[in-house]
């Protein structure tokens, strides 16, 4: 059973760097066609992905986001983490880490981390 928990700060003030971790049990975040990645949900809206860090190691982001987002991963803690500069009070938010698969054919999320509120505040 995969399982996926995130951790970091629940309080950021505006200007500074979200940072976030996702430790992964159950399976390594190496293994092929695995794409892990952070999603949110703000108040009152839908989830927004935000970017993922591929089982290879390349990242992709979304693209209005990708200017102030960085996630990189340390395998030998199974760990992916996720950067988000210049925060404003809009990026607060549930933050989630969650699995992707996609090995050629439909892409589906199928495990995720219980999720993280993160809230923008000085």
């Amino acid at each position: 059973q995969v399982q996926l928990q995130e951790s970091g700060p629940g309080l950021v003030k505006p200007s500074q760097t979200l940072s976030l971790t996702c430790t992964v049990s159950g399976g390594s975040i190496t293994t092929n066609n695995y794409y892990w990645s952070w999603i949110r949900q703000s108040p009152g809206k839908g989830l927004e992905w935000i970017g993922y860090i591929a089982y290879s190691g390349g990242p992709y982001y979304k693209p209005s986001l990708k200017s102030r987002t960085s996630i990189s991963r340390d395998t030998s803690k199974n760990q992916f983490t996720l950067q988000l500069s210049s925060v404003t009070p809009e990026d607060t938010a549930v933050y989630y880490c969650v699995r992707l698969v996609y090995s050629g054919g439909p892409r589906y999320f199928d495990y995720w981390g219980q999720g993280t509120h993160v809230t923008v505040s000085s």
